[in-house]
């Protein structure tokens, strides 16, 4: 070989070997570039990987003590990879007699729309309960044993049906303190959220914190999701059995007396403590769509915080306990009733239309003479007489721990929709408005030695292996502990001496009916009533505040005929449940 061509061979390798070098580095380079990383990243995220949300457990709800409202039950997707699939036949077949389908739509699903669209993946159902699963797999391993007797036969299969588990929300109280615990729409898996009470309220808390992570789009691929740490837990303070009677109280009380609905909320006065709200109409939670159906708008998912109304009568017992602290009135100050008075230009009758004669303050609690309060507020005058009602918390939301709780402003002096006949109106519950969990948490500091309580509805709240219990707090001190005892004793005396039907055997009770005219677009509706009654007991120990109200009762307008029974009801399932001994026995036993 001449010296020219071996010259010619060397520079050839050379740039080979340089072109060579440089192809390696720019591989090199492209493999670690920014745009290299972004496109394997994009590739593997949108063809082998794709991200997914993993919620944590939700926290479960329990009443107080520990008995379970709403907690979580392992469900099932159904679904098919159509890569796999051997026998559409077969499966359309399952689907319609295992989980209830229609045998040409799925079967479609699973033939057609993978050819046309090219989809892999096929749900056929969720929230599929374990018992179909079972079902579905032994049909599966049966199939799987079959071979075939002809050449060429197609044998059944549910090759490519998928099934993975998660969780559902549930309450296996079904409709039992729903208008407490609210409900979690558990349907729409990725967005579902709490509505109303409970399940609201402490929405963020029960879901605790999701995580993201990927996982393969092969479901034969997919391997144990990384697991995340659950939601709190919350115990309410509701106990299951009293608020059982108390909604089973309510349903017969609605029934018998033709209301449109009926509330009864119970509260321990000492804490703030609800024992039970109970509302009409309820909702079967683990049907939570049918809300709309069972509240149709303006409905309000739970009346003992969502609805203000007049409350009438009842509230005479804020007027009168104002009255006695502000030392304007004692229980014997005597009054002469004519049957009416005049105040801002206006006329005040009674009830009845009747003049009393001669009463005490004690008697004109016990006939419920609107005259009588309207000049025991004259007494303490508007200024005074406001600023008692605001002490108590009437005009102000309570903030209770439950979405939903709504507000009727108090119309003061000096404001624009004031007028002086509001001084006499207010005293005897009309012209004002109220929800039933503002007049028990008023009423409640009268059985309280004055100290109003923050009504409440969470006992506490199990995160992270820690129980955190709520601390009860005082909100107010609208009247003194002297005060309260008068004023408790005088309405013992008034349903004593009356002999109401709120009375209960064994058992001394203080407590005010209350008679309220509907108002309308233009002005009260005289047959229509909203009947009530407030009570709580023991008298020397109270241990219970019941609030009642039956709206547009067709018995009977008067609260004394249909609230007050309802109240010795309650009182008498109460006492069981609290283990409360009659009075007798329990003076007894302290003396002792």
């Amino acid at each position: 070989m001449s010296s020219l061509s071996f010259f010619r061979l060397k520079v050839m390798g050379i740039l080979l070997t340089i072109v060579g070098g440089l192809i390696i580095l720019q591989v090199i380079r492209i493999q670690n570039s920014a745009e290299a990383r972004s496109l394997s990243a994009d590739a593997i995220k949108n063809y082998d990987y794709e991200e997914r949300k993993i919620y944590p457990e939700r926290g479960s709800i329990f009443d107080r003590w520990g008995r379970l409202l709403a907690g979580n039950k392992e469900v099932y997707e159904v679904g098919v990879d159509i890569r796999y699939v051997k026998n559409p036949e077969t499966i359309a077949q399952m689907a319609h007699e295992i989980l209830e389908l229609d045998y040409d739509t799925i079967y479609n699903r699973i033939t057609k729309d993978y050819v046309n669209s090219n989809i892999q993946y096929v749900v056929l159902s969720d929230f599929v309960p374990l018992e179909k699963i079972t079902a579905i797999s032994e049909t599966k391993e049966n199939y799987k044993r079959l071979t075939p007797l002809n050449k060429g036969e197609k044998l059944p299969s549910l090759e490519g049906v998928l099934w993975t588990p998660h969780l559902q929300r549930s309450y296996p109280e079904n409709a039992l303190a729903s208008n407490i615990i609210g409900f979690y729409s558990y349907k729409d898996r990725d967005q579902g959220r709490g509505y109303f009470g409970v399940e609201e309220k402490y929405n963020d808390l029960l879901a605790g914190s999701p995580i993201i992570v990927q996982v393969p789009r092969d479901p034969y691929k997919v391997r144990e999701v990384p697991t995340v740490a659950p939601g709190a837990s919350i115990v309410l303070t509701i106990d299951k059995d009293i608020q059982a009677n108390m909604e089973s109280i309510a349903a017969n009380a609605m029934k018998r007396n033709g209301a449109t609905s009926v509330t009864i909320v119970v509260m321990n006065p000492k804490n703030g403590e609800i024992l039970a709200m109970a509302s009409t109409p309820n909702l079967n939670l683990n049907e939570y769509w049918k809300y709309g159906e069972i509240f149709p708008d303006p409905t309000p998912f739970n009346r003992a915080i969502g609805q203000t109304y007049e409350p009438g009568s009842v509230f005479k017992v804020l007027t009168m306990a104002a009255a006695i602290d502000a030392g304007v009135v004692t229980p014997d100050t005597p009054f002469l009733d004519t049957g009416e008075v005049e105040i801002g230009g206006y006329t005040i009758y009674n009830w009845d239309r009747n003049a009393w004669g001669p009463q005490t303050m004690t008697t004109c609690m016990q006939h419920s003479l609107n005259v009588c309060l309207t000049w025991v507020a004259q007494q303490l005058g508007p200024t005074r007489f406001y600023q008692y009602l605001q002490a108590f918390g009437i005009g102000r939301k309570t903030n209770i721990d439950l979405a939903g709780e709504v507000n009727f402003p108090l119309a003061l002096p000096g404001d624009n929709n004031w007028y002086p006949i509001n001084l006499g109106t207010n005293s005897f519950g009309q012209g004002v408005a109220a929800t039933p969990l503002q007049m028990i948490t008023a009423v409640g500091a009268l059985a309280n030695d004055g100290k109003m309580m923050a009504p409440h509805i969470l006992q506490s709240v199990v995160e992270n292996g820690r129980q955190y219990n709520n601390t009860p707090q005082v909100i107010g001190n609208p009247i003194s502990a002297k005060s309260a005892r008068t004023i408790s004793q005088l309405l013992a005396v008034s349903l004593e001496e009356e002999a109401s039907d709120a009375l209960v055997d064994g058992y001394r009770v203080a407590g005010k009916t209350g008679t309220a005219e509907i108002p309308g677009p233009n002005g009260y509706v005289s047959n229509l009533t909203n009947a009530s009654f407030v009570g709580w007991g023991p008298v020397d120990d109270p241990r219970f505040v019941v609030y009642i109200w039956l709206e547009k009762p067709k018995s009977s307008m008067w609260g004394s005929i249909v609230a007050a029974p309802v109240f010795s009801q309650v009182v008498q399932s109460l006492v069981v449940s609290l283990k409360l001994p009659p009075d007798t026995i329990r003076q007894g036993l302290v003396q002792k």
